[in-house]
């Protein structure tokens, strides 16, 4: 009998080691780890250069209260702001946080209620993110939601152009729809959110929380579009693996988010930054970012190989891709863990594939044997 909720329905497996894209479970299987822990180990498992920075961080300070300066903070909030347009960051523990943080700062600085979110889409489990949500599984059953949440269907110009109005504060979206079936943003529907933003006081708010720090091969997935978001939150791959998140924000933001306005006990802790800053410093490399352009572009070409196309799509972008078919993948998740591979649903009919970004060719090249021995069986 278990002492835990049963809020998870968790895979038979219990994984208890391990180092780069392999993990071991208790019983000493090994697998090839195509979840990242859904986009959060972003270095891999037990990476030496964060499994030192722990070590070296946690003999001098795990925490100090916010009621201190942090160079740690300040030392991160440069790195990443750095050559963008965003000049700010407040940091917490994990992605619904940063999305809190995000609409509550986009309603104190118009004055406004009314957000923009989008069908299929994920910000996260607290009540202000989950308004947010577009998917009804995820908001069934708790009582009314933070009202002014108005839920239009993605990519769809037309809708998004007339929801628009003198009460709308912000648009919230996801460069790629994670947990709604790997969607990414249309050129078209950037560009669409990009003139509302330049013609109206309409602010961006970008959720890179699973597409941020890499994941697609650019620093952030806006960074590929037209868009110039006012916020963008991020969590996952920033610690990758330590519970860490954050916003960033433009310059006119500043004077809203003053003293008293919002904050975390834990958010921004020594250790967290620390390793953040870590991960920061690897990834946002040029040589670094054009090494998972490259594995995305074999991954895909493996893929397209392997699989034809009449019948299977690949979707997404950098190491965050959704293998797609016409059928429930449930079964097939299942089976694929059972031969080794670990990977996860977006949707019910789209595998997500989400390797580390240190993933070698030849654990891709194990991978897509592995795919192929399942699903083509």
């Amino acid at each position: 009998m278990s002492a835990l909720f049963q809020n998870y329905a968790r895979r038979p497996i219990a994984i208890v080691e391990g180092k780069g894209t392999e993990v071991f479970d208790s019983n000493g299987k090994r697998y090839l780890d195509f979840t990242s822990g859904i986009a959060v180990c972003s270095l891999g498992h037990a990476h030496p250069a964060i499994v030192e920075t722990v070590q070296k961080q946690s003999e001098k300070l795990w925490h100090i209260s916010n009621l201190f300066e942090s160079p740690g903070q300040e030392k991160l909030a440069t790195s990443l702001v750095k050559d963008l347009h965003l000049s700010y960051a407040f940091f917490c523990n994990s992605g619904a946080e940063a999305n809190e943080a995000a609409i509550k700062l986009v309603r104190k600085h118009t004055g406004k209620h009314k957000i923009i979110v989008f069908e299929k889409s994920f910000h996260g489990r607290t009540f202000g993110a989950m308004s947010a949500t577009g998917q009804d599984k995820v908001r069934n059953g708790f009582g009314p939601l933070v009202s002014e949440f108005i839920t239009l269907p993605f990519n769809d110009v037309e809708a998004l152009k007339a929801a628009v109005d003198g009460e709308t504060a912000a648009i919230m979206l996801e460069m790629i729809q994670g947990e709604g079936g790997v969607n990414a943003v249309s050129a078209e529907f950037a560009q669409a959110i990009h003139d509302i933003q330049q013609s109206t006081n309409v602010l961006v708010i970008v959720d890179e929380v699973q597409t941020g720090i890499g994941r697609t091969g650019t620093r952030f997935a806006f960074e590929q579009t037209v868009l110039k978001p006012n916020i963008v939150s991020m969590a996952k791959g920033l610690g990758g693996g330590f519970p860490v998140g954050g916003i960033l924000g433009t310059a006119d933001l500043f004077d809203t988010f003053n003293a008293g306005t919002h904050g975390t006990t834990f958010g921004g802790n020594p250790l967290a930054v620390a390793v953040a800053q870590t991960v920061i410093d690897h990834v946002f490399n040029e040589v670094f970012l054009a090494t998972v352009q490259q594995k995305s572009a074999y991954l895909t070409t493996k893929l397209k190989e392997a699989f034809p196309e009449e019948k299977y799509s690949v979707l997404g972008k950098g190491l965050m891709l959704g293998f797609g078919f016409g059928e429930e993948v449930a079964p097939y998740i299942t089976a694929l863990d059972e031969a080794g591979l670990l990977t996860v649903a977006a949707g019910p009919k789209v595998i997500r594939l989400l390797p580390p970004l240190t993933v070698s060719e030849q654990e891709i090249d194990e991978a897509v044997a592995i795919l192929k021995s399942v699903i083509l069986k």
